[in-house]
């Protein structure tokens, strides 16, 4: 059977998350530690008691969720279960990578902290927004973001999370705009997000160049890997002659499409979809396109045995 991992970004966070998986796995207890120790972040305190307030803080919360679904993933592993295919939703495609070793744990967790730090402190002083469209035609959606853009508006298409649903992002009064625009042309909601910038756009592109510098500093293994890692900007497999470091650097500022790892996934027969770490969001992004998908989430203690037991373990 094949299987692929998908694992969330931000906005999946939640105070507690990991807290009862940490409290029985050993594997999930190591993983909290040793990423605490590597980035100076006490991570568990961070992911059981939050508040929700520093939880939610960017270069915060990429830290935390890269630390939950690892620590799961961990004790995925220890039980045998493995996957052909990983992907992940922006921050999540740092677990694909490590997951895959392209990337060691050590200096996954030392980029996810700068790159979150960067991602939530280095952009222009101004009000931003983000919103979800929901039964819009995605060609519809970008004339209306380029129209708003020539204009001097600044909205862009952000994530392309599935064929019916897409997030805009951009400074606030133009999402506004957008908002009532997307809801005249057809789109059946359009519903604004607890985000705190505007992420996959060039208004982070102080961001990326800061974020280059910490790349120079990482060794990645593309040719070593077993498991095929989609890419965020493109929809396709890493393979040995990539730029990673220019890929993921171009990530902070490009869209995330995760509407065509959905595509490939379904072109390459996965019959198992496993969603691990906080929320269900990519599964669903999944069963959107693909009805006939059998997803799994795994976010808590009970959900993780629960599939364990489904896979006679």
């Amino acid at each position: 059977m094949k299987r692929a991992f998908l694992f969330p970004g931000q906005g999946s966070q939640t105070v507690g998350m990991g807290k009862d998986i940490y409290e029985k796995y050993e594997e999930a207890k190591k993983v909290y530690d040793e990423a605490s120790k590597i980035s100076g972040i006490d991570i568990k305190k961070l992911c059981f008691e939050g508040p929700e307030e520093e939880l939610n803080k960017t270069e915060n919360t990429q830290i935390a969720i890269l630390t939950t679904s690892l620590a799961i993933l961990e004790v995925l592993k220890s039980k045998g279960i493995e996957a052909e295919i990983a992907c992940g939703l922006s921050l999540g495609e740092y677990c694909a990578l490590i997951y895959s070793g392209i990337i060691s744990f050590e200096d996954g967790i030392k980029l996810i902290k700068k790159r979150g730090y960067y991602m939530g402190n280095l952009i222009p002083n101004e009000e931003y927004l983000m919103a979800a469209v929901i039964g819009l035609d995605v060609t519809k959606i970008e004339e209306i973001c380029n129209e708003l853009r020539d204009s001097g508006n600044f909205v862009v298409p952000a994530n392309y999370n599935c064929s019916t649903q897409t997030v805009v992002s951009g400074v606030k009064e133009a999402v506004e705009i957008a908002i009532e625009k997307l809801k005249i042309a057809g789109a059946r909601r359009v519903i604004p997000l607890n985000t705190s910038g505007p992420f996959h756009t060039e208004k982070l592109i102080k961001a990326k160049e800061a974020y280059e510098k910490e790349l120079e500093n990482v060794t990645f293994n593309l040719k070593e890997s077993n498991v095929k890692v989609i890419k965020n900007i493109d929809g396709t497999y890493y393979n040995s002659s990539d730029n990673i470091k220019e890929i993921l650097a171009k990530h902070i500022i490009s869209s995330v499409r995760f509407d065509k790892a959905i595509k490939l996934m379904q072109e390459e027969n996965v019959e198992e979809y496993v969603e691990i770490g906080p929320g269900r969001t990519l599964t669903g992004f999944v069963r959107k396109d693909n009805k006939e998908a059998k997803t799994y989430n795994i976010n808590s203690l009970e959900s993780l045995e629960k599939y364990l037991e489904e896979e006679n373990i």
